[in-house]
């Protein structure tokens, strides 16, 4: 049976989105990834998409409020950002939750940052999640 992550951050347009597509596209036999965001923009950055398909992933995600993941019982929470950490809702308190902060690319705007918090997030959620199987 497969284990359930929730990715989280303020938007669920970039972090939470690529740490969602590398876990299901890397460890989909062994985890679900879902993400959702405390604010979601309501769109999955371009670059983020860039960024992933760039290590050999295809994404088609889509920016969801975390409140549609109430009433799902998750293995693990992950909070990819500060405010997301800050704002987590307690109702998420049935798994055991974790929080890694990331950097937000969209501050630059640069290719580059995107490819950067993209390569962080695969190794530093993989590693996670291979730590919590």
């Amino acid at each position: 049976m497969k284990q359930k992550v929730l990715f989280l951050c303020t938007g669920n347009s970039i972090r939470s989105q690529m740490a969602e597509a590398i876990v299901n596209a890397r460890l989909g036999e062994s985890w679900e990834a879902v993400s959702a965001g405390t604010n979601p923009a309501g769109y999955v950055h371009p670059k983020a998409l860039i960024a992933l398909s760039e290590i050999g992933i295809q994404h088609t995600g889509r920016s969801k409020p975390v409140d549609e993941f109430r009433g799902v019982d998750f293995d693990l929470v992950v909070t990819l950002c500060d405010s997301a950490a800050e704002e987590c809702p307690v109702w998420l308190g049935k798994g055991k939750r974790v929080h890694h902060s990331f950097p937000d690319p969209a501050r630059t705007g640069d290719m580059n940052d995107f490819r950067l918090v993209c390569a962080d997030i695969e190794r530093e959620m993989l590693k996670l999640l291979s730590q919590n199987n």
